[in-house]
């Protein structure tokens, strides 16, 4: 999936207790992309990386670095999510479950890659087993994302108006 329907889903499902949960768990849902390829396009940009060829549908695995491949396959894996997931719940002694963006992540992104580029490594470091999905620029996958996010966000904003309104009726 996108990297900005990942923070949209992410926000949607873990940070509406307020804007700064929003916000976190927006940012969270797009963690496991900024952490591989955004370094990558970081490094582009300060001219530290060469820009892979992006005029065809991907590029050559060959044209990306190292080192993206395996913080994809660290940030993609459920094993390493749960693992930091049950430490922080272990420190705090309760989850913690804005990082469930994070998770949410990786599961949309099991059915939406393909193994042309970048499958989802759900089950590193124990396994090399992906799944060969649908890509998700292609129509069928992205055209009824977008739908599902707009549906999405106007129910929340809905759903915000309705307590705000409940809110203004209280009696003091």
């Amino acid at each position: 999936m996108d990297i900005f329907s990942h923070a949209l889903y992410g926000g949607a499902a873990f940070g509406r207790k307020n804007i700064r949960n929003y916000i976190l768990a927006f940012l969270i849902g797009m963690g496991p992309d900024l952490l591989s390829f955004g370094i990558l396009w970081a490094g582009v940009h300060l001219g530290f990386s060469n820009s892979p060829d992006w005029s065809k549908d991907h590029p050559s695995m060959s044209q990306i670095p190292f080192y993206v491949k395996s913080l994809y396959e660290i940030t993609h894996s459920l094993v390493i999510f749960s693992t930091v997931f049950l430490i922080v719940w272990l420190i705090r002694k309760k989850p913690l479950w804005i990082l469930g963006a994070w998770g949410l992540h990786i599961l949309i992104d099991i059915p939406t890659h393909s193994f042309s580029f970048f499958p989802t490594p759900f089950l590193w470091p124990f396994s090399d087993f992906m799944i060969n999905g649908i890509e998700w620029g292609k129509p069928i996958i992205f055209i009824p994302n977008v739908i599902l996010l707009g549906f999405l966000y106007i129910g929340l904003l809905v759903l915000i108006k309705f307590k705000r309104s409940k809110l203004k009726k209280v009696p003091k």
